[in-house]
């Protein structure tokens, strides 16, 4: 799809205003922000992909099944190592229609949200004039941490229902932020002669979305800022877990199996530009990125042990598949 043509095309009645100007600003315009999609995908996908590994570790503390209504609440982190691989990316000057690099240079590896603070400088020509952006930096962090409150309640026949919410979680330059419930089920108490030898088995389904936010182009132009100064990923996952424990002591060591699938969908906020006396450029924008919405599957193993002692619980978990991922807290039996 040419989307700079139907940019124009949305907004022919605004080129009356500027048609004396050559080349034609507007169309210009709808060339800055088909680089600026471009540029969107490549820069915050790799951290909604992370964001997900994020959701989906440590749902299940104890595959046993618990005492009828019995409550817990848990203070816990989630621990993200940033691999390599999506810390950067490369851009050249042939992938853009208005930007190019300044100097001259016509590639260079520029960081994703999850990269570096490094930044480049990029140009284009808007109506006879100069418009200048720095490239949005990352997060530049080998680990990202947040905490959040888990939360539990049993049900009779060996169910349960499980929550968990985190605050807004500083990214340098965005945020992180997550929540979710999900409805687990043990399946060994069906099988008296498997428990007997404390295994235990349980199923769990749960939701969760994820809210990342970065910083993302402040461009400036003669007709206005785009307001494009954010960019937000926000990503709907259903995960599937299917856990087998077994008991020594105090220790219970549980070993997963989570398929999941996310939906992935981005959007610039914040502050609207100027340039909207002109054009609704964050509209246009919104309706670019929902071309590059998507479904993704992922699968995930995870390890975990759970110390319980008295009425605590102290639970570390290592969940490994795409991305690493650690978790690690503490709950309390209310009940």
């Amino acid at each position: 799809m040419k989307y700079s043509f139907v940019i124009c095309a949305l907004f022919l009645g605004f080129s009356n205003s500027i048609q004396a100007q050559t080349p034609n600003p507007l169309e210009q315009i709808g060339y800055l922000l088909e680089d600026a999609l471009l540029y969107s995908k490549q820069y915050l996908i790799p951290a909604t992909d992370g964001a997900v590994y994020q959701a989906s570790s440590a749902w299940m503390s104890s595959a046993k099944r618990k005492k009828d209504w019995q409550i817990s609440v848990g203070i816990r982190a989630n621990t993200f190592k940033v691999p390599n691989s999506d810390r950067s990316f490369i851009i050249n000057n042939s992938d853009f229609k208005f930007l190019r690099l300044e100097g001259t240079e016509t590639s260079a590896e520029v960081p994703t949200a999850l990269g570096s603070d490094d930044t480049f400088n990029l140009i284009g020509d808007l109506g006879g004039q100069q418009v200048k952006l720095k490239t949005p930096k990352g997060v530049n962090q080998e680990f990202i941490t947040h905490p959040y409150l888990d939360v539990s309640f049993a049900l009779p026949s060996g169910s349960e229902i499980v929550g968990r919410f985190s605050n807004k979680t500083d990214l340098k330059r965005g945020y992180y932020q997550v929540y979710g419930f999900g409805l687990k089920h043990n399946l060994s108490q069906y099988f008296p002669k498997i428990e007997s030898k404390k295994i235990y088995i349980s199923a769990m389904s749960f939701y969760s979305n994820e809210d990342i936010s970065f910083d993302f182009l402040d461009v400036n132009t003669s007709f206005g800022n785009l307001g494009i100064n954010n960019l937000n990923g926000i990503v709907d996952t259903y995960h599937y877990q299917l856990s087998v424990s077994k008991e020594i002591k105090r220790f219970e060591i549980l070993g997963s199996f989570i398929v999941n699938t996310s939906n992935f969908n981005y959007i610039v906020s914040g502050e609207k530009g100027e340039i909207e006396n002109l054009i609704p450029a964050q509209d246009i924008i919104n309706s670019l990125l929902d071309t590059i919405q998507e479904r993704k599957t992922n699968y995930i193993g995870e390890v975990a042990v759970n110390y319980s002692f008295r009425d605590f619980n102290f639970l570390s978990a290592f969940a490994f598949g795409k991305f690493i991922n650690f978790n690690a807290g503490v709950s309390y039996k209310v009940n």
